[in-house]
């Protein structure tokens, strides 16, 4: 009896571990025909966004991934592949400000900060699509990350009825480690999408790119200002 429910229960974990194998190669296959590798055959889009990721690992060394982002924000805005970057990530804590930190990089790159939009609520893969779309009103746009990560984001934007590539850029050696989460994130984004029907943590007023606001240069940064603080700091500058 102990020998038969053993057996039963190593079928059922071998099942389940084909399907989430095949679940995550079938997000991979279904996402291929929009992710670009040669920045030579991107498509033009008026939005690039850029989902974000720390800076430093705990150790103070440099992520690479978040260094490959960049460059390949930066190469896509230079080569007019985008008009303007949509630079999405965390913002939780003061101390950790993913869009922020993406900023000052990309302006010492070159971009004009008035080609750069800031989303403060981009805390899942899920959360900077979603509000790319609904808070941002851009239905058609390319995003910047590393190809396992485009294949999540382009299978949630599909999923949402969203109009999506991705401009898949390198990826650092040895990210065994980072694979096994993505698997694991993958499962965890299917049933986001499928069971829980899950929405971003935060909307929000629509906020267009381009913005047909002038934002000040002491303003704390495009959109954490709003139509209503906007008008507060235009009349104190008189």
């Amino acid at each position: 009896m102990l020998k038969r429910l053993l057996y039963s229960l190593l079928v059922l974990i071998g099942l389940l571990l084909l399907t989430a194998l095949g679940l995550d190669r079938w997000i991979s296959w279904k996402t291929s025909p929009y992710i670009y590798e040669d920045l030579q055959d991107l498509p033009w889009r008026q939005v690039g966004v850029v989902l974000g990721t720390a800076k430093y690992y705990r150790t103070g060394v440099i992520n690479q991934y978040y260094r490959y982002r960049i460059q390949g924000a930066l190469n896509a805005y230079n080569s007019g592949k985008v008009n303007y970057l949509l630079l999405s990530g965390d913002n939780a804590l003061q101390s950790y400000n993913e869009p922020v930190t993406m900023r000052k990089d990309l302006i010492a790159g070159g971009v004009d900060p008035a080609d750069i939009v800031l989303d403060y609520a981009g805390f899942r893969t899920l959360d900077s699509v979603v509000r790319t779309r609904k808070v941002f009103d851009t239905n058609d746009f390319i995003m910047i990350t590393q190809r396992f990560h485009c294949e999540r984001a382009l299978f949630i934007a599909q999923h949402m009825g969203i109009q999506a590539q991705c401009y898949a850029v390198p990826s650092p050696k040895n990210m065994w480690k980072v694979r096994i989460r993505e698997f694991a994130a993958r499962l965890g984004t299917v049933a986001d999408l499928y069971l829980f029907k899950r929405e971003p943590r935060f909307l929000g007023p629509l906020e267009p790119i381009p913005s047909l606001e002038e934002i000040p240069a002491d303003a704390q940064g495009y959109p954490a200002v709003t139509a209503g603080q906007l008008l507060e700091l235009q009349k104190k500058g008189k």
